[in-house]
């Protein structure tokens, strides 16, 4: 079935695990994400409103959202939420299923497998993302994502790698993938 875009982010977070998003020659399996909210959302690249830097996370939701982070990686979101509301899903991590030897290449040296588009800043190199992308519709030409085959298991929990509203549980991820970037299996209770 396929994601309505429309819907909040942290509803359509985890329907974004185990599908593919497929971008210049790869093609990556989705099992790590983070909601961001809208302006209530401290954390949030539109907790302050929208700027020239965040205007593609006001919509229309299906879209890409991309930014560089720490002045050298590419990070990417899938917009969500009704138009304006700012809000979006960063992808935090993945398994490549196709175009390995492109992965490879953009990365710039022999990395296993697992790791390939481990972290976001990894994922969007993997993927080739470019702040040209922002606005890119996930529905082609350039970007196509697509259903996920089967349910994964899924499990919520704090974002990571963030210092506000660190207890928001918007972080979600397939437990125990190798993939994953944070904390691999359950949370600790």
């Amino acid at each position: 079935m396929p994601i309505d875009f429309l819907q909040l982010a942290d509803i359509v977070a985890p329907q974004l695990l185990g599908c593919t998003l497929t971008h210049g020659g790869v093609g990556i399996r989705i099992t790590e994400v983070e909601a961001y909210l809208d302006s209530t959302d401290e954390a949030a690249h539109t907790y302050r409103g929208k700027t020239p830097r965040n205007a593609a996370m006001f919509g229309p939701g299906g879209h890409m959202y991309v930014y560089i982070s720490y002045g050298i990686h590419r990070a990417g979101n899938i917009v969500c939420g009704p138009e304006g509301t700012g809000q979006g899903v960063l992808l935090r991590a993945g398994e490549v299923v196709s175009g390995e030897s492109i992965a490879q290449n953009r990365r710039g040296e022999r990395i296993p497998h697992a790791r390939l588009a481990q972290g976001p800043g990894n994922f969007g190199q993997a993927l080739g993302l470019e702040v040209s992308d922002n606005h890119a519709s996930v529905f082609g030409p350039s970007f196509l994502i697509s259903d996920r085959v089967e349910t994964p298991e899924i499990v919520r929990g704090p974002r990571i790698g963030i210092s506000k509203n660190t207890e928001a549980l918007l972080r979600f991820w397939i437990p125990n993938d190798p993939t994953v970037s944070g904390r691999r299996g359950y949370p600790k209770e």
